[in-house]
């Protein structure tokens, strides 16, 4: 918008000096009237100038992009997180699944089948999230690096294992309740047989993260999943060191770096378990 300003009436002399008499006088009074005539003319020139601009000439600031850092491995720099998008805090508590099914993605051990869900009318497609789910769950990175398990989305619920749900604060809350789980509408949770993904945090991450939304979607899937494989949580083991991806990164990485994987080169990497 553009600022204006507002003119009041014209101002006493300051200079104090008496008003001219007679044919000088009128003279000069002549000579005043065509002079604020003319700034008038001039205001209202400028006032019209200042208009078509408002309507037509003025464009709004830019918004400079934000880097991306990291991708998905272990930190990956200073927060980068997008300005998140609008979204419901509370929704009625039904959900949409996700269509088809993935190939079976690891190389041995039990199947365990997963479907995924999303709460209606939360902006949110439940395909585009599956999507995100199956990326993260089948990298080598993940838990089938440890060749004990194999994973697989279905779309059926009778034949689902657990279902990973994506839902909005209230509704994670109360289903998180059921369990006996206090989140305030903050965390995300697992159930036996339920993953429950808080939709703020999956949005908007958490602050000082330090790493891009990216990796904390992939940290909260593989951490929350990885409770339904019976993982507990693990404690930062030294400062400057990748956190385990079973600590409660979304408390505060307490002097570690934050990481989405549970196996890194390779191998399984954690911490101390947290009673």
């Amino acid at each position: 918008m553009t600022p204006s300003s507002r003119y009041g009436p014209t101002r006493p002399d300051p200079s104090g000096r008496p008003a001219y008499g007679g044919v000088r006088s009128a003279l000069v009074r002549m000579h005043r009237r065509r002079r604020r005539s003319l700034l008038l003319g001039l205001l209202v020139l400028a006032a019209a100038i200042g208009v078509l601009l408002g309507r037509g000439g003025e464009r709004p600031a830019e918004t400079p992009a934000t880097a991306t850092q990291g991708g998905m491995g272990h930190g990956g720099g200073l927060a980068a997180h997008p300005t998140p998008t609008s979204y419901p805090s509370a929704g009625e508590g039904r959900f949409t699944a996700a269509d088809g099914e993935t190939p079976v993605h690891g190389a041995d051990g039990p199947l365990r089948r997963y479907r995924v869900v999303v709460e209606r009318d939360t902006g949110q497609d439940a395909d585009v999230f599956a999507a995100k789910v199956d990326e993260v769950l089948a990298d080598p990175r993940s838990w089938i690096a440890s060749d004990e398990l194999r994973v697989q989305r279905v779309a059926d619920a009778d034949a689902a294992d657990f279902t990973i749900y994506l839902a909005t604060p209230v509704t994670s809350e109360r289903m998180c309740a059921e369990g006996g789980l206090t989140t305030e509408r903050y965390t995300s949770c697992r159930l036996p047989g339920q993953v429950i993904i808080n939709l703020a945090r999956w949005m908007e991450a958490v602050p000082d993260y330090g790493a891009p939304l990216d990796t904390y979607r992939t940290y909260v899937i593989n951490h929350e999943v990885g409770h339904e494989f019976g993982e507990q949580h693990e404690a930062c083991p030294a400062p400057g060191e990748p956190a385990p991806v079973m600590q409660q990164q979304t408390y505060g990485l307490h002097g570690c770096v934050a990481n989405a994987w549970p196996y890194l080169d390779g191998r399984r990497y954690g911490g101390d378990i947290v009673p």
